[in-house]
Parts: C-alpha cells; structure tokens; sequence
C-alpha cells in the first residue's frame, strides 16, 4: 500500500489542523494505522493509531495528546485522519502515517513491523 499524507501547516497555538493519509494500491481497511512524529532533535514518537477494519477500529493515543486528538477513517475514501485540537508549541513536529496489515492499534505502532511509511507532513505551531 502507498500512503499519501498531507495536511500539515502553520499555525498558532489553540488551532486546529486535520491531517489526512490517503492509501492507494490495495484494500487499506485491512491495515491498521499509526500516526507518528518527529520534532527537530528528537526522536519520532507515537502519536495516535486506529486498528484494521477487522478489530473493530480500536484506537490508541498517547497520554500527550489524548483529549486533544482525534483518530478516524473513512472506508469509502481510503483516508485515515488526524484531527487535531487545542494545538501546542510542543505539537510541532513532522506527521508520519504508517500502515501495518492485519493490525489493531497497537499493532499498527510497531515500528519493526510497519509495511508502508508515508512520506511525512510539517506541523508548526507558533505561540
């Protein structure tokens, strides 16, 4: 599967910004997927994830941004998005997308085992 991120932008803190990672190239509700980040001098850390069609969509969010993000797909489009709310300084980073087949959330967010990388997205948060 070939994946398609996009979305990122600049914005000022307490924004909102949807992300979008966008699938091609086989059945992507078979794949669970991860978002992922990684901010200047840090290492890429999990973000959010929601599992394949077949776990029910079961999702995962790290303590970070939990209440503050939202995970979801939508079959018909072959789209899994990253709402993003209340946006922080700290939040600025580049969003990967990563699909792993057959994967619930957590699955979907190991990094070993990830099938397709997207190709990243920049997210500025300015204060």
């Amino acid at each position: 599967v070939q994946l398609q991120a996009s979305g990122g932008g600049l914005v000022q803190a307490g924004d909102s910004l949807r992300l979008s990672c966008s699938a091609s190239g086989r059945t992507f509700s078979n794949y669970g997927v991860g978002w992922f980040r990684q901010a200047p001098g840090k290492e890429r850390e999990i973000v959010a994830a929601i599992g394949w069609s077949g776990s029910g969509g079961n999702t995962y969010y790290a303590d970070s941004v939990k209440v503050r993000f939202t995970i979801s797909r939508d079959h018909t489009k072959n789209t899994v998005y990253l709402q993003m709310n209340s946006l922080k300084p700290e939040d600025t980073a580049v969003y990967y997308c990563a699909a792993r087949a057959w994967a619930g959330a957590l699955g979907a967010l190991s990094q070993a085992h990830i099938d397709s990388w997207g190709q990243g997205t920049l997210v500025t948060v300015s204060s």
